[in-house]
């Protein structure tokens, strides 16, 4: 299993969009993205550093592995 390094939530964002998912709307300090096909959508904060806990729930909330999330890194 690969380790999560740190990120700010711009490159989540960027990411992310490498993975498919698109910006929403942006409602204060949060981004919100959203998948054709997909129910759930995903609210990445958009600070310096995302907690490790918070983008494993992102990475689960958008039926992910962390291996597949760090290989789009």
């Amino acid at each position: 299993m690969a380790s999560l390094q740190v990120l700010s939530g711009q490159e989540v964002v960027r990411v992310f969009e490498s993975l498919g998912w698109s910006v929403a709307r942006q409602e204060s300090s949060h981004i919100i993205m959203t998948k054709e096909g997909e129910i759930v959508t995903l609210s990445i904060p958009n600070h310096k550093e995302v907690a490790r806990g918070t983008l494993r729930s992102l990475i689960r909330s958008a039926n992910l592995t962390v291996d597949e999330f760090v290989k789009a890194i």
